[in-house]
């Protein structure tokens, strides 16, 4: 393990030879193991999919730290556009599949 001395504005960080500088090429701060499954549970996800676990955990962070969620049930009339648009391609796109599946 190689590690880096500490700086004022960095804490020590240490990098495995054999793995996280080959593959992501970067120092890597010293994690305790599950820490270490999350990031590579997360890395391995999609970009956008890790985008909203990102989100999802910020926003877990948030109530934890005594923050609210808005429950607010109420549409925009942009929210609603948005769905209706979502849900029909959707079924155009289930249709078209089902036509092609004949």
């Amino acid at each position: 393990m190689i590690c880096e001395r500490p700086t004022a504005i960095r804490r020590k960080y240490c990098v495995r030879e054999d793995s996280a500088a080959q593959r992501y090429n970067s120092a890597v701060m010293t994690l305790a193991q599950n820490e270490e499954q999350l990031v590579e549970a997360l890395r391995a996800l999609p970009p956008k999919v890790a985008d909203h676990v990102i989100t999802w955990v910020t926003r877990l962070r948030e109530l934890e730290n005594g923050g609210r969620l808005d429950w607010s049930d109420t549409w925009t009339v942009e929210d609603l556009a948005d769905a209706r648009s979502a849900s029909l391609s959707r079924l155009e796109e289930r249709e078209q599949r089902d036509a092609e599946a004949r």
